[in-house]
């Protein structure tokens, strides 16, 4: 007990510090808060000429499809994620080694500055968002159910993290992630729902989507959100779909906690 309220402290120290470095640099901040409404204005445009201002497609009616894309913003900015980046530029830069030396380790350090980072962007740019959409494009953005919707959120955060701190890692062999993390970044848009609802892919892309991260980083916490979950034939109860997200999570925690040892001793075999 003793080493886990420590290690709170420790998070929450880190988180804090994270959100007064961000708070110095507001115009960025400010600036981004344009870019998920930009984002749902252009699906909005997109799906109103689709569906001639109503109807119903794929079983999804034209204002359930304007929700999601409106819930889909919301989550974007609470998930948002450049662990990859700022692991790869330490390496690059050589200044990994201090971090190395720390009582810290680095995975637990950069998760804490995405605590941080993504509270600050919670309140200063997801927040504002849910006005926005609630008064200018009158959409419902009350959850089906709070508890559930705010754990599948939290999970998704957290996937989002450690598939980017994966992608980081790769620096350790490789130099430069970012042609990875682009890669990543297109199958992401295909198959998280962030382009379009996975529900119009064929039925057997849709089943391979349980094996696979993406779905649980947008899809999910959008259906746990609306209140109602289906993906290739297969209806889940909220509680399911959450629990397999969470194994989802557990998964790539082990996984990168196995590739972040391995990068260790390749770091400090060649001395640096």
């Amino acid at each position: 007990m003793i080493k886990l309220k420590q290690k709170l402290d420790v998070c929450a120290a880190i988180a804090f510090a994270t959100i007064k470095e961000y708070i110095v640099y507001r115009t960025h901040m400010l600036v981004s808060v344009f870019v998920g409404p930009v984002y749902f204005i252009v699906q909005f445009f997109i799906w109103t000429a689709v569906y001639g201002g109503g109807g119903t497609i794929k079983g999804i009616e034209y204002l359930q499809m304007i929700r999601y894309f409106g819930i889909l913003t919301l989550i974007g900015y609470i998930t948002w994620d450049s662990a990859d980046w700022n692991l790869s530029m330490l390496i690059r830069t050589g200044k990994f080694l201090t971090f190395a030396l720390r009582p810290v380790h680095h995975p637990f350090f950069a998760l804490s500055q995405k605590i941080g980072h993504r509270a600050l962007g919670t309140l200063v740019e997801a927040m504002p968002c849910a006005v926005i959409f609630s008064l200018l494009f009158k959409i419902d953005m009350r959850p089906a159910n709070i508890p559930w919707t705010v754990l599948s959120i939290i999970l998704a955060l957290l996937i989002v993290f450690y598939v980017s701190y994966i992608i980081g890692i790769a620096s350790f062999w490789i130099v430069e992630s970012q042609g990875i993390r682009a890669f990543y970044n297109l199958l992401s848009g295909l198959f998280s729902g962030s382009f379009i609802p996975l529900v119009f892919f064929p039925k057997p892309l849709q089943t391979i989507q349980f094996f696979l991260p993406f779905q649980y980083t947008s899809y999910v916490p959008a259906m746990v959100f609306i209140g109602k979950y289906t993906l290739g034939d297969v209806e889940l109860s909220i509680p399911a779909i959450v629990g397999i997200q969470t194994l989802a999570l557990l998964c790539l925690f082990l996984v990168s906690g196995l590739l972040y040892n391995l990068a260790m001793k390749r770091f400090t075999a060649v001395g640096a």
